[in-house]
C-alpha cells in the first residue's frame, strides 16, 4: 500500500491501484493515522483532531464509526485497536510526507558532508514527492493547519538545500530557480544568500552585489532590521572579490569547550612541525574532538574530512576530494582521485584533518604516504583507533581522564541539561563514584551528565553500582577493542531502562553482523518486530538510515550477552542462517539478469550477515552450509569476494563426503586451489556423474574457470547447463573458448559474437564481459588496434560496475599486452600498475605473476637488462600454483627468461629456459601456450654456435615460427619478437626460402607440430 498526504489524500493498493476513501470526516482521520504511520494514536488525539475544541457529546463513539468506515475501504487488518488509540500498520516509508522527512535528512546529511551529487539525489527525490499543499482535502480539520506548516516549511528548507547542493555540482547553475524562489519568499534570507552565491559562481558579482542591496532596503521597510551577519559578511566577501569557487569542509563548529586534554594540546602544539600526528586510543576517549580543537587553535588553513561516511574498499580519496569541495571539472585528464588530490595539494598549505580512520585504514595509510610525499606544505592529523603504521608517523595516544577533569567535564555537561547544577559537597562522592565507574572515558561521562535531566547523581551512581557489572570484556577475550572495555557500563545501564519486549529484540537483533533491513529483522527475530523496533531507535540502542538497521558493536556485544543468558542463542542463529540461505537463493535468481547490480549490491550490504551465517552453519548445519556455498558462488565471483569462503569451504570439506553431489563439487572449487589435489579428482568424477542441470547456474561457468577444458577423451560437461537463456549463453561461451584454444579463430569469433549477443540481451554484465575481452583479444591478433581498445574499454567498465577485480586483473593485463604489441608503452605500463595493485589487494600471486612478465618484458625491449630480470625471477616464483593455466603461465615467464638470455648472449642459459618452456607448454590444455613457446623456441636457432638437427638454423627458426601460427590459428600483430626472429631468418634464407620454411610449420596439424618441438 501506498498513501500520500502532499496534496490531497492518495491511496494507491499493492497493485497501484487507486482507492476511494469516501466522506471528509473518514479521511481527515485517515490523515491522521498516516502523520503517525506505524504508531499508535490515541483516541483523545483522534478526537481532538477532528473536532478541536468542541467535540461532540459522543466523539467516541463517532471516532469508533468512522473507523469503521475507513476499515470497509482499507485491507483487512491495516487498522489495530490497542486498548487505548488505533494504529496503522504500515511502514513510515509507505507515507510520502514520512518518505519526503527521510530523503530531506539524508540530503542535508550528505549536503553537510560536501557530498553534493548524492545530496542533490536525494533532495530532488524527496522534493518529486509533492503533489501540490499538504493535507489539501483536509485543510478544513483542525489538526492539518499546523502540520500543513511545518511539512511546507520542511519543503522549503528542502528545496534551499538542493539549492546549495546544486551549487556545488560541476553543472549547478541554479540561477533562475533561486530567483523564482526570492519571488514568492522575499524574506528569506537563505534563498537570497544562495542567489548571491550562484550569481558571483556565474561572474555576474554586480548582480549578487544588487541582490544585497535590495534585501538591505527590503528588510528595513518590511521589518524595521538590518541583514544577518552570514548575509553581510557574503556581501563584504564578494565586494572584496575573495571568495573561492573551492568550498572546503571547515572543522565544524563545536557548542561546548573541550575539557581535561591540556597536556594533549600541549603535546600536539609542540609536534606543530611534523607532517603526520594521529591521534589514537579507544572509542569514546574523544579523538574527533581534540583533532577539530587543534585544527580551530592552528592558523593554517583547515579540510576536515569524516571518513566515518566511506563504507567499502577505494572510496577514501573520493571523500577527501569531496571534502576540499573540488570538482571534477577543475582536473580534467585525471580521472584516477589520488591522482587528482595529488595535483590539488601539490602547492597546498593545508591542514587536513582524517577523521575516523580505523575501518579504512590500510587505505588511509597510503593516501597519507603519498599526498605527504607529493605536497610539502601538507600536514595531516588522523584519529584511529590504531596507527596508520607509516614511516614519520608521530603518535599522540589519548589516556582516559584522570579524576579531577573527568569530575569537571561530568559538572559543565550536567549544568548544561539542569540548570542551577553544580559539584559540591553534598554531591560530589556520588560524581566521584560515577566518572570511576565509567573509568574516566569522556564519552561515557557525557552520556551519564546527559542523564542528570531526569535523574539525580545519587540514583545515576547506585544504579552503575547496584548492576555490578563493570567487568572489561577483555577478562573473556584480550582481543576485543578497547573500546568495549570502557563502554559497558553505559550500555548495560541504557539496556536497564528497557521494557521486556524492547529487551527480547534487543538481545535477538545481536545475531546480525553490520546491520539487517526491517524484512530479516521480522524473518529472524518475530514477525512483530517493527513496533519494539522503532521504540529502539528512539532511544538509541539502534540506528537506521530508513532502510537498514544498525546497533553499534559495543551494545551489539553486550546484547550477545544476554542472548546467550536467555538460552536463545542456538535457535536465533539457526534462524539467522535460515533466513540469509533463502535470501540467497532469491538473490541468485535475478544475478543472471539485467537486475544484477542492484542485487550484488543488496548482497554486499549483508555481506557481513552472509559470512556469519556460513560460519555457524559449517560447525552447526552442514547441510545449510553447504548451499550456502552454492547460493553465493556467482556473488562471491562477481563481486571479488571468492577469497572469503576459502577457509569456511575447506572447513567444511573435512567434514562432508561426495553427497550431495552439486555441492560437493561446489565446496571443492572454493576449498582446495591445487587441481592434483584428490579432492579435485574426485569432484571430477561426481561431476561427470550427475544427470541433471545443476541447481547453481554458475556452477559449470566456475568449474571451466577454475578447473580448466576437458582432459583429451574427456567428456565435455554441457549436461550440466541448464535450458534456461543464461545457460545457453554460456554454453556456446564453453564452445567458442575450445575452439579458440584448438585454433579454431574464425569459428569462435562467430560464435563469440552470437554470445556477445544472447548476453547482452539478458542484460547480464558477466558474461558480456567473457565475450567483449575475447573479442578483443582476437582484434588485438590482427592489429585493429581501435577495436581491440573499444572492446576491451567497455569490458573494463562493465568489470568495474560488478566489482569483479579478479577477471578486471586478467583483463587489464592482456590489454597491457597489446597496447606493448601496438607501441603504447605508457598505456601498458599504466595497466600492468593497475593489475599489480589489484593482485596485491587480492593477494593472488598468479595474477603477480603474469604482471611481473608483462613489466620484465617491457624493461627488457627498453634495454633494461637488470630490471627485467628482477620482473622475470618474482614472475617465475609467482607463477608455481597449481591451476590449470600454471603450466601455461609458467611456460611463457620460461619464455620470457630465454629470450632475455639471448639478449645478454648466454646462449646456453637460452637453450635451457625456451626447452623447458616447450616442455611446460606441451602439458597445458591451452594451444596458445604451445604457440608461444613455439615462437621463443625459434629465437634459440638464431643465436652464435646454434645448430639444429635436421637443416639449417634460420630454417629451423621460419619454420618454428609457422608451427607458432598453425597452432594459434593466426598470427599475432605487432610480436616484435617475432618479427626480429623473422627478420634475422630472411636475411640468412632470403625471402623466399623463409617463406618456404614458414608456410611449411603454418601447414602442419597439432599432431606434427608437437613432433617437431618434440
Amino acid at each position: 500500500m501506498q498513501f500520500g498526504i502532499l496534496g490531497p489524500l492518495l491511496v494507491r493498493s499493492p497493485d497501484g491501484d487507486p482507492l476511494t476513501i469516501g466522506g471528509p470526516r473518514p479521511r481527515a482521520l485517515l490523515a491522521l493515522l498516516l502523520i503517525d504511520a506505524g504508531r499508535m494514536v490515541s483516541v483523545e488525539r483522534l478526537i481532538d483532531g477532528q473536532y478541536g475544541d468542541r467535540p461532540p457529546a459522543e466523539a467516541g463513539n463517532a471516532i469508533q464509526a468512522q473507523i469503521s468506515r475507513l476499515r470497509r475501504s482499507l485491507p483487512a487488518g491495516l487498522i489495530e485497536f490497542h486498548g487505548a488509540g488505533y494504529r496503522l500498520a504500515v511502514a513510515p516509508d509507505d507515507v510520502d510526507a514520512h518518505r519526503f522527512e527521510r530523503l530531506s535528512r539524508e540530503g542535508r546529511r550528505l549536503l553537510a558532508a560536501g557530498r553534493f551529487p548524492g545530496a542533490a539525489s536525494s533532495l530532488r527525490e524527496a522534493l518529486d514527492l509533492w503533489r501540490g499543499p499538504a493535507l489539501a482535502d483536509v485543510a478544513d480539520a483542525p489538526f492539518a493547519g499546523p502540520q500543513a506548516l511545518r511539512l511546507e516549511e520542511l519543503r522549503l528548507s528542502a528545496v534551499e538545500d538542493l539549492m546549495e547542493a546544486e551549487l556545488g555540482l560541476p553543472e549547478g547553475s541554479p540561477v533562475a530557480a533561486l530567483q523564482d524562489l526570492v519571488a514568492a519568499h522575499p524574506l528569506r534570507e537563505r534563498p537570497r544568500g544562495l542567489l548571491m552565491r550562484a550569481l558571483e559562481a556565474a561572474g555576474r558579482p554586480s548582480e549578487a552585489l544588487a541582490v544585497f542591496d535590495e534585501t538591505r532596503r527590503l528588510l528595513a521597510d518590511e521589518l524595521g532590521t538590518d541583514p544577518s551577519p552570514e548575509l553581510a559578511d557574503l556581501h563584504l566577501a564578494i565586494l572584496r572579490a575573495d571568495r573561492h569557487q573551492v568550498r572546503r569542509v571547515a572543522p565544524p563548529a563545536q557548542l561546548n569547550r573541550l575539557v581535561g586534554r591540556e597536556e594533549e594540546l600541549a603535546r600536539l602544539a609542540a609536534l606543530r612541525g611534523a607532517r603526520l600526528v594521529t591521534l589514537v586510543g579507544p572509542g569514546g576517549i574523544g579523538k574527533t574532538r581534540l583533532s577539530i580543537e587543534t585544527a580551530t587553535r592552528d592558523d593554517r588553513e583547515a579540510c576536515f574530512v569524516d571518513l566515518s561516511l566511506v563504507e567499502g574498499t577505494g572510496q577514501v580519496a573520493g571523500a577527501v576530494l569531496a571534502a576540499l569541495g573540488l570538482r571534477e571539472s577543475a582536473l580534467r585528464g585525471l580521472p584516477d582521485p589520488t591522482e587528482r588530490l595529488l595535483a590539488a595539494l601539490a602547492e597546498q598549505d593545508l591542514l587536513l584533518v582524517l577523521d575516523n580512520c580505523e575501518h579504512v585504514l590500510s587505505e588511509v595509510a597510503a593516501l597519507a604516504r603519498r599526498l605527504l610525499a607529493a605536497s610539502p606544505g601538507l600536514t595531516v592529523i588522523a584519529t584511529s583507533r590504531e596507527p596508520l603504521g607509516i614511516t614519520g608517523e608521530h603518535l599522540v595516544p589519548l589516556a582516559p581522564l584522570p579524576t579531577d577533569p573527568a569530575v569537571k567535564l561530568f559538572a559543565e555537561r550536567a549544568a548544561a541539561v539542569r540548570q542551577g547544577f553544580a559539584v559540591g559537597p553534598g554531591n560530589l562522592d556520588a560524581v566521584l563514584r560515577i566518572c570511576a565507574a565509567l573509568d574516566g572515558v569522556p564519552l561515557a561521562i557525557e552520556l551519564a551528565a546527559a542523564r542528570t535531566r531526569t535523574f539525580g547523581v545519587e540514583e545515576i551512581a547506585t544504579r552503575l553500582a547496584e548492576h555490578d557489572r563493570f567487568r572489561l570484556l577483555s577478562r573473556g577475550d584480550r582481543t576485543a577493542p578497547m573500546r568495549h572495555q570502557t563502554l559497558h557500563a553505559v550500555v548495560e545501564w541504557s539496556w536497564s531502562l528497557l521494557d521486556a519486549e524492547e529487551q527480547a529484540l534487543a538481545r535477538r537483533f545481536s545475531v546480525f553482523a553490520g546491520g539487517a533491513s526491517l524484512e530479516a529483522v521480522e524473518r529472524v527475530c518475530g514477525p512483530d518486530s517493527a513496533e519494539p523496533l522503532a521504540d529502539l531507535v528512539d532511544k538509541s540502542l539502534v540506528e537506521t538510515d530508513g532502510e537498514r538497521y544498525h546497533m553499534l558493536d559495543t551494545i551489539r556485544l553486550f546484547c550477545a550477552e544476554r542472548l546467550a543468558e536467555a538460552g536463545e542463542e542456538e535457535r536465533l542463529r539457526a534462524a539467522h542462517a535460515a533466513w540469509f540461505l533463502e535470501f540467497a537463493y532469491r538473490a541468485d535468481g535475478h544475478l543472471y539478469s539485467a537486475e544484477q547490480l542492484q542485487w550484488l549490491a543488496l548482497l554486499s550490504a549483508d555481506n557481513a550477515n552472509l559470512q556469519a551465517a556460513l560460519r555457524w552453519s559449517v560447525e552447526h548445519d552442514r547441510p545449510t552450509a553447504t548451499r550456502l556455498v552454492g547460493a553465493l558462488a556467482m556473488y562471491w565471483w562477481l563481486s571479488g569476494r571468492r577469497g572469503q569462503a576459502t577457509e569456511h569451504a575447506q572447513r567444511l570439506l573435512d567434514a562432508i563426503g561426495p553427497e550431495p553431489a552439486e555441492e560437493y563439487v561446489l565446496v571443492v572449487l572454493h576449498a582446495v586451489p591445487d587441481t592434483g589435489s584428490p579432492h579435485w579428482k574426485q569432484a571430477r568424477a561426481v561431476l561427470h556423474a550427475i544427470d541433471r542441470p545443476m541447481r547453481c547456474r554458475f556452477g559449470p561457468a566456475l568449474w571451466g574457470m577454475l578447473a580448466g577444458p576437458p582432459e583429451p577423451g574427456e567428456p565435455v560437461s554441457g549436461h550440466v547447463m541448464g535450458p534456461d537463456p543464461w545457460s545457453r549463453a554460456l554454453d556456446r561461451l564453453s564452445g567458442a573458448l575450445l575452439a579458440l584454444m584448438g585454433g579454431g579463430v574464425a569459428g569462435a569469433e562467430r560464435e563469440l559474437e552470437s554470445m556477445l549477443a544472447e548476453f547482452g540481451a539478458l542484460g547480464e554484465r558477466w558474461g558480456m564481459t567473457q565475450g567483449l575481452d575475447l573479442l578483443g583479444l582476437i582484434a588485438s591478433w590482427r592489429g585493429e588496434w581501435g577495436r581491440a581498445m573499444g572492446l576491451w574499454q567497455e569490458g573494463v567498465r562493465l568489470l568495474e560496475e560488478l566489482g569483479a577485480l579478479e577477471e578486471l586483473a586478467d583483463v587489464l593485463i592482456r590489454r597491457a599486452e597489446a597496447h606493448w604489441r601496438a607501441g603504447d608503452l605508457r598505456a601498458a605500463r599504466a595497466d600492468c600498475e593497475r593489475a599489480e595493485d589489484l593482485a596485491r589487494r587480492l593477494g593472488r600471486p598468479e595474477l603477480m605473476a603474469h604482471v611481473r612478465l608483462r613489466q620484465g618484458e617491457i624493461a627488457r625491449h627498453e634495454g633494461d637488462l637488470a630490471e627485467a630480470s628482477r620482473h622475470l625471477d618474482a614472475a617465475l616464483a609467482a607463477s608455481g600454483i597449481d591451476l590449470f593455466k600454471a603450466h601455461g603461465a609458467r611456460s611463457h615467464v620460461l619464455t620470457a627468461l630465454g629470450r632475455l638470455a639471448e639478449a645478454s648472449g648466454d646462449a646456453g642459459e637460452a637453450a635451457r629456459r625456451h626447452a623447458e618452456a616447450v616442455d611446460l607448454a606441451v602439458r597445458s590444455p591451452l594451444t596458445i601456450d604451445l604457440a608461444c613457446a613455439a615462437e621463443g623456441l625459434a629465437g634459440r636457432w638464431l643465436l652464435d654456435g646454434a645448430a639444429a638437427e635436421d637443416g639449417d638454423p634460420a630454417e629451423r627458426a621460419a619454420l618454428l615460427l609457422g608451427v607458432g601460427v598453425a597452432l594459434r590459428g593466426m598470427a599475432v600483430a605487432g610480436d616484435r619478437d617475432v618479427a626480429r626472429i623473422a627478420a634475422a631468418a630472411t636475411e640468412v634464407l632470403g625471402p623466399d626460402g623463409f617463406a618456404a620454411a614458414f608456410s611449411k610449420g603454418a601447414s602442419m596439424s597439432r599432431d606434427d607440430a608437437l613432433a617437431v618441438l618434440g
